[in-house]
């Protein structure tokens, strides 16, 4: 379930559409990594716990993936999967490379960096076929 707080109509289909992978985009194989967004945009987790107050136990980045916590740090959170908050439906691969099992749910180390700093890339670089760049 999800609820939408805000309109934008533009703005908002184009990336919901995205998000579902039917959006327009010319690269093969795109996906949304909502782990990835969560760390990069909301990297202590601050928003997830305006919004999800079951999780609100949970320190620092570890709040995008509480199914990877040890059942200690669960415990401590006041968090019981399956209870006061859902199994996920999916976990995919995409998201193994940014889930990272830490002992007392030490801060992720994304956590501490400010948004991703992307290069400015031409027109070219999304419509031609090679993407090694």
């Amino acid at each position: 379930f999800v609820l939408k707080v805000d309109y934008d109509v533009c703005s908002n289909y184009g990336n919901w559409l995205y998000s579902a992978g039917i959006g327009n985009d010319p690269r093969d194989n795109r996906k949304f990594n909502m782990i990835k967004q969560g760390l990069d945009y909301d990297g202590n987790g601050d928003y997830v716990r305006l919004w999800v107050p079951e999780l609100q136990g949970i320190k620092g980045a570890d709040i995008h993936t509480p199914w990877a916590l040890s059942s200690a740090a669960l415990c401590q959170a006041g968090v019981t999967l399956g209870e006061t908050y859902p199994q996920p439906v999916v976990t995919a691969p995409e998201w193994s490379r940014h889930i990272r099992q830490r002992p007392g749910g030490s801060p992720h180390p994304r956590g501490k960096r400010g948004p991703p700093q992307h290069k400015d890339r031409g027109i070219d670089f999304y419509f031609s076929r090679k993407k090694d760049a």
